[in-house]
């Protein structure tokens, strides 16, 4: 939930000083979702590659699982 904070605020600070313009809402919003979506792309290719290395042992299950939780805590969606 607080990583949802950051786009809202983005998003209402717009909204504050366009004067609320709908395209400048619109645009924001869109934007903030943009980046929210590149975000747990970046997260989705590093739980992939922690996989990877698991599974090739270039890492232990133990250092697998804190990476995951780190991953998972920086996730967006829980």
């Amino acid at each position: 939930m607080r990583s949802l904070v950051m786009p809202v605020v983005l998003v209402g600070l717009a909204v504050a000083v366009a004067g609320c313009s709908t395209r400048t809402v619109i645009g924001g919003a869109a934007g903030a979702g943009a980046a929210a979506g590149g975000y747990e792309l970046h997260l989705k290719r590093q739980m992939d590659r922690i996989e990877d290395d698991l599974a090739n042992g270039r890492i232990t299950q133990e250092e697998f699982d804190i990476r995951k939780d780190q991953i998972e805590r920086d996730s967006l969606f829980r």
